[in-house]
């Protein structure tokens, strides 16, 4: 079969690997019909993840349909059109019994391994562990080019930024990076009732997008000065949750500068570098401060939005690519600005 493999730093070759197999009970083997790229990819690409080797499939998303089940899996059959997530879940340990697959014990103590710690998605076929627990049959209602975006990106902003920010009936919710995971944080803010949304933003291009998802303002970051815009939209007080969903110690910094007396700063944002954390000025204001890994604990309640047409998912999407375009489909996404690029479709 051909895949898509990680050759070191830098490198990578859409070529042929290994047919996927069965090789625990538990398995299923998943004809991948559409997948997708992540930052998360791009950063492997960098050297920025060590545990990812040169060999090792990329992707931790798809969508497909079962070709092969493992003698101890019956609840799911040859046939079924599934979701694939990012995060594999056994089940059976502490963490995943505690709605915290993320770190699924039996996968190593994490449970994102697809293209990280095992071959992922991004190919013609992938092995999927622990797939009773795992993966999710789709109803036919949902369209793969919906679904593949629950695997991770919309359940990320979500659970990371809205239900970790704890967004309650209406709060001010600011979104700092409105990339992808912002948005997806904005698409769902109002879920939980948020009466306004800010973008914030350097692009305009995607600040104007915002809006479509949900944002109710906007503030280019490069032109405004976003604290005296937030404090005016606030009556003086600031945000009772703003969302970091870059990842770079500038725009953590200002999160914290735009959050007001009790409120709360959820942290989506995959940082590779130390951030000051100025607890001096912090503390006193009674902030609330949050970190986590997507569990996709919610990706069933999504899946029901997106099933009756509660939840549109299909716009996070703006450039499709058949699967032996991958190579093509990263240097889009790699350079998302010059393309207009948010997520790219990579689809049989």
């Amino acid at each position: 079969m051909k895949a898509l493999v990680f050759q070191g730093t830098g490198a990578m070759s859409w070529t042929d690997v290994p047919d996927a197999r069965l090789i625990d009970p538990t398995d299923v083997v998943v004809r991948v019909d559409t997948t997708t790229i992540c930052g998360t990819d791009l950063h492997i690409l960098e050297g920025d993840v060590p545990a990812v080797i040169p060999g090792r499939v990329l992707g931790h998303e798809a969508v497909g349909v079962i070709t092969e089940v493992g003698s101890a899996v019956t609840s799911l059959a040859i046939g079924d059109r599934v979701l694939v997530p990012a995060i594999t879940s056994c089940g059976k340990c502490g963490p995943c019994k505690t709605a915290m697959p993320s770190h699924c014990a039996s996968v190593g103590g994490i449970g994102w391994i697809f293209g990280h710690l095992i071959d992922g998605t991004q190919a013609e076929y992938v092995r999927v562990p622990y797939a009773e627990t795992s993966v999710h049959v789709l109803p036919d209602a949902v369209a793969n080019e919906q679904a593949i975006f629950l695997a991770d990106i919309l359940p990320t902003g979500f659970e990371i930024g809205v239900q970790n920010g704890h967004v309650q009936p209406g709060d001010t919710v600011v979104v700092v990076g409105v990339g992808p995971v912002g948005l997806a944080s904005i698409r769902t803010a109002g879920l939980y009732g948020a009466a306004t949304v800010v973008a914030v933003d350097l692009s305009e291009a995607r600040l104007k997008r915002s809006l479509s998802f949900g944002a109710d303002e906007t503030i280019n970051s490069g032109t405004e000065d976003v604290r005296a815009r937030v404090l005016e939209l606030t009556n003086g007080l600031g945000a009772h949750v703003v969302v970091e969903a870059v990842g770079i110690p500038a725009t953590f910094e200002l999160c914290t500068t735009l959050v007001r007396p009790g409120g709360r700063i959820a942290n989506v944002g995959v940082h590779g570098k130390p951030v000051d954390l100025h607890l001096e000025d912090l503390w006193i204001n009674n902030i609330t401060i949050t970190t986590g890994l997507v569990n996709g604990t919610t990706i069933p309640t999504l899946l029901d939005l997106l099933a009756n047409g509660k939840l549109d998912a299909g716009a996070f999407s703006t450039h499709s690519f058949g699967l032996d375009q991958m190579i093509d489909a990263y240097d889009v996404f790699a350079h998302a600005d010059s393309h207009d690029a948010l997520k790219v479709t990579i689809s049989r």
